[in-house]
Formats: C-alpha cells, sequence, structure tokens
C-alpha cells in the first residue's frame, strides 16, 4: 500500500495546496510526488512499474460553502496516453475532522470499473460525507448525488517544477528560477484526476487534516 500527501485545511482560509505548504499556522503540510518510489513507479527504472497505483498530488482549497479535493495519479504521462483507469486499484482519501490528525473521520474510497458500453470506464465513490449510497457513474464527466460532485477524467498535470532553473541556480549561487511553462518538468504532460466538491458544513467548522492511499488487490507490482 502507498500512503501519499498530507494536507491541512483551515477552516476560515481560502488556499489551495500545491506542494508542502503552510494552510494552518505552525503545522506543515506534507506533499506527495510523482514516480516514488521510482524502483516501483518509474518505467524509466521498472519496465513494470505500476503507474496505475502512483499518486502524483493532493489539490486542495474551499470557500465558504464547498471543499474542493483533487486526488491525481498516473503521471507525469505522455499526452498520447489514456487516463489510468485501472479496477484493481483501491484509492481512499482520508479526511481528519478532530484530533488527532491521523485520525480518519470520513474516509472516502473509490475505484474503476469497465462502463456501460464497451471500451468505456466507470468510477464507484464510497462514503462520501452526507451521500446515501454510493455515487456511480461514467468517467469524463460531472455526477452529483446528494450535493455532492464527482469528476474523474484525464488532465494536463497542474505540477510545476522548473528544472533548468535548479540546475542553474546550483551553477551560479545566483536563484534563475522562473514562471515560464516549457521550462516545467510537467509541461505538456497529463494526470489522471478525480476531483470532489462536498458542502463545507458536512467536514465540520474546524481545520481538517487530508491524506490519501493507493493499494492493489493482490499487492503492488515489484
Amino acid at each position: 500500500m502507498q500512503r501519499k500527501t498530507k494536507v491541512a485545511l483551515a477552516a476560515a482560509t481560502t488556499a489551495s495546496a500545491l506542494g508542502a505548504m503552510l494552510l494552518v499556522p505552525g503545522q506543515l503540510a506534507f506533499s506527495a510526488d510523482h514516480l516514488d518510489s521510482p524502483t516501483r513507479t518509474d518505467p524509466a527504472v521498472n519496465p513494470n512499474a505500476d503507474v496505475g497505483c502512483d499518486i502524483a498530488d493532493d489539490y486542495i482549497w474551499h470557500d465558504a460553502d464547498v471543499v474542493t479535493i483533487v486526488h491525481t495519479f498516473g503521471g507525469p504521462s505522455a499526452t498520447t496516453l489514456p487516463a489510468f483507469y485501472d479496477r484493481n486499484v483501491l484509492q481512499t482519501i482520508d479526511i481528519s475532522t478532530s484530533p488527532p490528525a491521523t485520525s480518519a473521520d470520513v474516509r472516502i474510497r473509490f475505484r474503476f470499473g469497465p462502463g456501460a458500453n464497451p471500451g468505456e470506464h466507470g468510477i464507484q465513490v464510497e462514503n462520501l460525507p452526507g451521500v446515501n449510497g454510493a455515487l456511480i457513474g461514467p468517467v469524463e464527466q460531472i455526477l452529483s448525488k446528494d450535493g455532492v460532485r464527482v469528476y474523474a477524467g484525464l488532465r494536463d498535470d497542474p505540477f510545476f517544477f522548473d528544472n533548468p532553473g535548479l540546475r542553474l541556480s546550483r551553477t551560479t549561487g545566483v536563484l534563475q528560477f522562473t514562471s515560464n511553462p516549457s521550462r516545467s518538468a510537467f509541461f505538456a504532460r497529463n494526470i489522471t484526476a478525480v476531483v470532489i466538491e462536498i458542502p463545507r458544513s458536512r467536514l465540520g467548522a474546524g481545520p481538517i487534516e487530508i491524506s490519501s492511499t493507493c493499494a492493489r488487490f493482490g499487492g503492488l507490482l515489484s
């Protein structure tokens, strides 16, 4: 099983979590990363890489009414590749709404399966706060049930890292980072994403902690 990404969400602050961020004063949000660990998920290292069970990053933000969680995995991948809808993988998003931060007061689980027609895929999401039963429907569509919305599909990888800037900074001793998207290691790369919108009132009024896991039925590939 992989456990990736721990993100703290402040109740009265509108903010997004990208990488490691401080969203609650004095509390560090530990981020996930792509291709972790390389011997398991990097195709350049392991020809049997378990890309479909490789969590990339989690992003979270909220306003007074809605908490939005974006869970990404299976990337960065070439734009010629499809999304990773592996029916033998179970993804979990744990939400802690009370101490200790490691408690899972809400445990959202989802997995993929065949769609209504040959070649199509669907998603099943369980334990959504305030939702009666599972939310089930096709990917690449916005699904709604009991006030919660879910989307699963192939998206442009939003993560940004300036590799040339890092190398230049090391060489010159002067920071050389830029916001130029073409310098990003994730430029023109895709990711599989699941987006969940939950009414803020269903997660309580205080700060919350979020972590995510991925498990393969029968164990991860070696």
